[in-house]
Parts: C-alpha cells; structure tokens; sequence
C-alpha cells in the first residue's frame, strides 16, 4: 500500500462524515427531484398558457433553418423560462427562510430561572432589608 494512503484515506472518511457533505447530497437529490416537478409545470402548464396567449405559439417548435443546420432556439427559450422559474422559486424559499430566521430573532429570549445561589443570595438580600 501506498505510504499515507491509509491517512489519506481516514481524512476522506472524516470528510464524507461531516454534516455538510450529507447536507449536501440531500440538496442535489431533493433539487434534481424539483427540477423535474418544475419542467413539468413549465412544460405542461405554463408554456401551454403563454402559447395561447401568443396565438398557439410553442417556444419548442420555434426552428431556423440555416444550411443544412437545424438551430432549435425555442429549444432555448424554454430552457431559459424554466431557468427564470426555478431562480424565482428558490428566491421564495429563501425570502421565506430569511423571514423565519429574522422572527427567531426578534423574539425575545426568556432569561433562565435563577440557580439556587441566585435565590439564596436574595432570601439573605431581603433578611438584611428587615
């Protein structure tokens, strides 16, 4: 075996076993999951209500025949307006997310209950007082 392979080898295991690495997966796997729930909105809902509103216009069907060449630039539009939803959506999550974060904030802290030297200290306090 190579020399400080197996040191190289425990650093990828304590790399692949911090939180952020999971974290990580997790969020390519539930954005490659989003990303075929938003093609389906765009394909099936959205670019069907713009074609109508266009005159029955499909964006996918938009070609420009140069030479023997086929250019699909509605190809490109589509990919372009799904891009614009996908960036809109997950600037809501965040705006949302931001939100939660700044009422967690804003709310006060309850101060702890105080420890029994606390409580001592003022029983002898108010003794005194008397």
């Amino acid at each position: 075996m190579v020399k400080g392979g197996s040191d190289m080898l425990k650093e990828f295991r304590e790399f692949l076993n911090r939180g952020n690495v999971i974290d990580l997966a997790v969020a390519v796997i539930l954005g490659t999951a989003f990303t075929g729930v938003v093609k389906s909105l765009v394909d099936d809902i959205i670019m069907p209500l713009i074609g109508i509103l266009l005159g029955g216009v499909s964006f996918t069907s938009l070609t420009v025949q140069v030479g023997d060449a086929v250019v699909t630039y509605g190809n490109f539009i589509q990919a372009i307006v799904n891009f614009v939803i996908i960036a809109f959506v997950i600037f809501l999550i965040v705006r949302y997310y931001n939100q939660l974060a700044r009422k967690k904030e804003e709310t006060p802290a309850t101060p702890p209950a105080p420890t029994e030297d606390v409580l001592l200290l003022r029983e002898i306090r108010d003794l005194l007082k008397k």
